[in-house]
């Protein structure tokens, strides 16, 4: 079985420092999204198959002599980077992972090998060669990536509407959890050459590795989160290109499909991001909070990524207090009209905005607000005429509505003694 399972292995033959090795261009012929037929997780949990994408990309490189099976601690140290090679492209073998009684003996040695790497990239013993590092995407890209079908929930659950639903767990995550964990630690190596990485960990990659943020199991998103924010962090020259790609699916996820299941560590992955702008911020910056993070309040799967969205706005405004009205008027301009519980999220960030509000930001916006609020205040949903209220409470928003009573008064009273005389739930009666 074990010949049959190293015979499926494509062979390179040569020395690993053959330039055929160093070329990832060249290579390029295959478009990202052939498949391939031998599924390495097939059976993810979606009712058809994912479809596997081409590893054409990159060329296969086994290296001659080096047999993979043996230990690292039984090479000699002018060997080991070839026998990381050979290691790697045995890793390259997919298997069927719906049926657990198929290949089992070829699956327990490629897990046993992946493992196996792991420990040496985690040693930390030996720089990375350019071989080596092309072997790594190349194996990475074959186990990896691939195409999810279509997401039966979109029809089953009126458009994802339903927040509910159970995860679906991936059949092949064994093996996929030590790919993940095996790349991290390659990404975050000090072993590993930045410059030389980035010809083949490019922006092809980048956009594969978001691809995957759509799967429906939450343990590999997770990874996915960790690894893309560490591959932000280690090759600068592909910052850019990855808040645009992010930026991208929320603007087909916000105008098209309204669905996505990586939202959530998406805007998790964009809060750090944040965080680390320079002060005065970029106006492309300033525009994405405008064209991507404000329209992300309108789907009504709201309340799935609403923590991740509102740390993003608010970040915006620590570093820029005067587009504190900026983000009130989006608010208001997309404001749930029959969904009272996105209603009660919109009111507590509004709730959290006005209380570091300053008086000529809050003056831009301040009859919009106030009309806005009276509706609320007048709701016969009690959490919501609950929320509005509670604004009262607050000593900052006191201060700003009580210097600018003659505007707001004659729009706020009205309301406020409508909901004393007809409001039915004692609670809100009891705040007025």
């Amino acid at each position: 079985m074990l010949r049959q399972f190293l015979s499926k292995i494509p062979r390179s033959f040569g020395n690993s420092d053959s330039p055929e090795l160093t070329r990832p261009n060249s290579f390029m012929t295959a478009g990202p999204h052939t498949h391939r037929s031998n599924s390495f997780n097939s059976g993810c949990g979606r009712p058809c198959a994912t479809k596997r994408t081409s590893s054409s990309i990159f060329p296969a490189s086994v290296v001659a002599g080096i047999e993979p099976l043996l230990p690292f601690k039984n090479a000699p140290n002018s060997e080991k980077m070839n026998l990381f090679v050979s290691k790697v492209s045995l890793c390259c073998a997919t298997f069927d992972f719906s049926d657990a009684t198929k290949n089992s003996i070829e699956k327990d040695v490629k897990r046993q090998t992946l493992l196996e790497l792991l420990d040496f990239v985690a040693s930390g013993s030996i720089r990375f060669s350019e071989p080596a590092i092309l072997a790594m995407c190349r194996m990475c890209s074959t186990n990896l990536f691939r195409v999810f079908p279509p997401n039966y929930r979109s029809i089953t659950s009126n458009n994802g509407e339903n927040d509910d639903d159970d995860p679906i767990f991936c059949s092949a995550w064994p093996h996929l959890q030590i790919v993940y964990d095996l790349l991290l630690k390659f990404i975050t190596s000090s072993c590993l050459d930045a410059k030389v990485a980035k010809k083949y960990i490019d922006h092809a990659f980048i956009l594969r590795l978001l691809d995957l943020f759509d799967s429906e199991d939450p343990r590999e998103r997770e990874c996915l989160k960790t690894i893309l924010h560490r591959v932000y962090g280690k090759f600068m020259v592909h910052r850019p290109l990855i808040r645009k790609d992010i930026s991208n699916i929320f603007y087909r996820f916000v105008f098209e499909e309204e669905r996505h299941n990586g939202i959530t560590e998406l805007l998790d992955i964009f809060g750090s991001i944040i965080s680390g702008f320079a002060l005065p911020l970029k106006e492309e910056h300033k525009i994405f909070l405008q064209r991507v993070l404000i329209p992300l309040h309108k789907p009504k799967t709201l309340g799935v990524y609403f923590q991740q969205l509102s740390y993003c706005v608010t970040q915006f405004i620590d570093k820029d207090p005067k587009l504190s009205s900026t983000v009130i008027k989006g608010l208001l301009k997309y404001w749930p009209i029959t969904n009272s519980q996105k209603e009660v999220m919109f009111l507590d960030e509004l709730k959290d905005i006005l209380e570091e509000i300053d008086m000529v930001e809050f003056q831009k916006v301040m009859v919009p607000l106030s009309w806005q609020i009276g509706r609320c205040i007048n709701s016969f949903h009690f959490q919501v005429a609950e929320r509005a209220l509670l604004f009262w409470n607050k000593e900052h928003i006191i201060n700003i509505i009580a210097h600018n009573r003659h505007v707001i008064f004659p729009i706020i009273l009205p309301a406020l003694e409508k909901n004393a005389r007809n409001h039915w739930n004692p609670s809100v009666l009891n705040l007025l």
